[in-house]
């Protein structure tokens, strides 16, 4: 089984690895297209101007160009420790234990704007690029979105796509039974259902945390929503397919 999570756009600063490797990473058939995205940034952000509008960045957040123009001189650290925000903050990867971590090595992938598919220990610096990010003759999409997808068909077993839709459109997961996009949802006292946007971050970080924990060894999305239900979650499969045909399943937060 795969988990595929986002990024997120905050990150913790520093790290005590060395600097970036492309070669190190995950995926390595991603590499070539990584020596672009990661040349363009360091060199757009040798113009901090340009570079604060390309990423919508606000007057506090020059440090982000610092680490755009770092970003191939940096220290480095495991991905699922170098990404903050809700997401991450509720998955604690700090805390987790050796056995949990290995898991994780083996089973998550983090979709970067800027590395593409990331395992969740491979060694990355601290930078600033979103998915709507606008680089000098780059369009992320057209750049990312075939490879992504080539590489996510040779996922085998049970694909479960954490990611916002805005970054599956970088990249869709493979249309087969086995992979399945994870829609948040609250119930309310009529039990109608609906769909969540910031409290989505925090429930999908819970639900990762337990699978890392627990170890399961699911082979297919039936095994999935079994054991998700024995620890305690609420996944069912959602009514219909997502626009690219990928089956949804509903998570109650």
């Amino acid at each position: 089984m795969r988990l595929l999570l986002p990024p997120s756009e905050t990150k913790r600063d520093g790290g005590i690895d060395a600097a970036l490797d492309l070669e190190q990473l995950s995926f390595a058939s991603l590499t070539s297209i990584r020596t672009i995205t990661t040349a363009a940034v360091a060199e757009l952000a040798l113009e901090p101007d340009d570079m604060m509008r390309a990423l919508k960045l606000g007057p506090r957040q020059g440090n982000e160009v610092d680490r755009n123009r770092d970003v191939l001189q940096s220290p480095t650290m495991p991905a699922i420790d170098r990404y903050t925000g809700v997401l991450f903050d509720a998955l604690d990867a700090p805390t987790l234990d050796d056995d949990a971590r290995s898991y994780a090595a083996d089973h998550v992938v983090v979709h970067s704007a800027l590395f593409g598919l990331l395992g969740a220990t491979d060694p990355i610096p601290a930078y600033r690029l979103s998915h709507d990010s606008r680089l000098p003759a780059i369009r992320l999409k057209a750049l990312w979105r075939d490879a992504i997808a080539t590489e996510l068909a040779r996922e085998s077993g049970v694909v479960l796509d954490l990611r916002s839709e805005a970054y599956v459109d970088l990249g869709p997961a493979p249309e087969r039974a086995e992979a399945a996009f994870v829609r948040v949802v609250s119930v309310d006292g009529s039990g109608r259902r609906r769909a969540l946007n910031h409290f989505n971050k925090r429930a999908k970080g819970l639900f990762t945390r337990a699978v890392l924990t627990a170890r399961p060894q699911i082979a297919s999305v039936d095994e999935l929503i079994e054991w998700a239900h024995a620890a305690g979650f609420s996944l069912t499969l959602g009514p219909e397919r997502d626009a690219a045909g990928v089956r949804e399943l509903e998570l109650v937060a």
